[in-house]
């Protein structure tokens, strides 16, 4: 049985740092780390993320602020909140809770988002930044994906990694993460040839793809390490269930080392998120930022 590397274990500690950093901001220089989600629609499971969100933004002692459009919103709307909270001194991040209704320029929308306040690190200059190795604000889930592979093992260099997913938002930057670790790095997706092969060659397996338990033991190298980014909704004795993009039971016989769905990489996403706020926080002022929880 492979061992559990749990997500809450380490995004408790690491926004306890978080919070330990704000109470002298506060205290000394009047500075209260300030997050705006944007919600369009009313999702349930995107309102379970912004809630999770907001009670842990709270929790470590920032500002949140949250902004609740109508599904029915238009782009020029939209637009002109972000210009709003581009401008506004309390807000230091700006999230966009994706997905949007169709009517909606998703990359317009994000690139509306000041750099600076981009604490999902999706616009196109951190996006540049960061796979130039510049200081940018580096997505969240990637990020997080990273802190739970370095916790686990230490020094990645020379770790062959496939990454299953060539999205913007998880597979690109976690694959540009890997290689600045100096992994040897595949990126997979739906038109890769013999999948399965491919991926038994890996001593990292992240799986972003979106597809539930699609990846099964049969596709693990014995003793891998797994990252399950995947939170898919399936029907389970008539009620819906959380499982990821690999097949757990199957998985956890072979891999050395897996993240359970959910309580893996989600919290670690959300501490990230805290943690690139107050990245953009201090960057804003021109804090340097502490190098105990400073991050590459």
């Amino acid at each position: 049985m492979s061992k559990l590397i749990d997500g809450e274990k380490l995004a408790a500690p690491l926004c306890n740092a978080i919070a330990e950093r704000l109470a002298p901001l506060r205290q000394r220089q009047g500075i209260t780390p300030g997050l705006a989600v944007v919600l369009v629609g009313g999702d349930s499971a995107s309102e379970c993320y912004v809630r999770k969100k907001q009670v842990r933004a709270e929790a470590i002692g920032m500002n949140s602020f949250v902004h609740r459009l109508a599904d029915s919103v238009n782009n020029r709307a939209l637009l002109t909140l972000i210009e709003q909270l581009n401008h506004d001194p309390q807000v230091h991040g700006i999230l966009i809770q994706l997905p949007l209704p169709p009517q909606i320029d998703t990359a317009r929308v994000i690139q509306a988002i000041h750099p600076d306040k981009d604490v999902d690190g999706f616009h196109p200059l951190n996006a540049g930044l960061m796979a130039t190795h510049g200081n940018a604000l580096i997505p969240c889930t990637p990020l997080g994906c990273l802190m739970l592979l370095e916790h686990h093992h230490g020094d990645l260099s020379g770790q062959r990694a496939v990454v299953l997913g060539r999205s913007n938002i998880v597979g690109k930057p976690m694959a540009h993460l890997l290689l600045r670790q100096h992994c040897t790095v595949t990126i997979a997706h739906s038109r890769t040839q013999d999948l399965a092969a491919l991926c038994r060659q890996a001593d990292i397996l992240v799986a972003a793809v979106g597809r539930p338990r699609l990846v099964t033991g049969g596709w693990i190298k014995p003793g891998a390490t797994v990252i399950d980014v995947g939170i898919n909704r399936v029907e389970s004795d008539e009620r819906t269930r959380l499982v990821g993009d690999v097949d757990f039971a199957t998985a956890s016989e072979v891999a050395g080392a897996i993240t359970p769905v959910p309580g893996g990489v989600g919290p670690m996403t959300i501490a990230c998120l805290m943690l690139n706020t107050l990245r953009a926080t201090c960057r804003q002022h021109g804090i340097p930022l502490p190098d105990d929880i400073a991050t590459s």
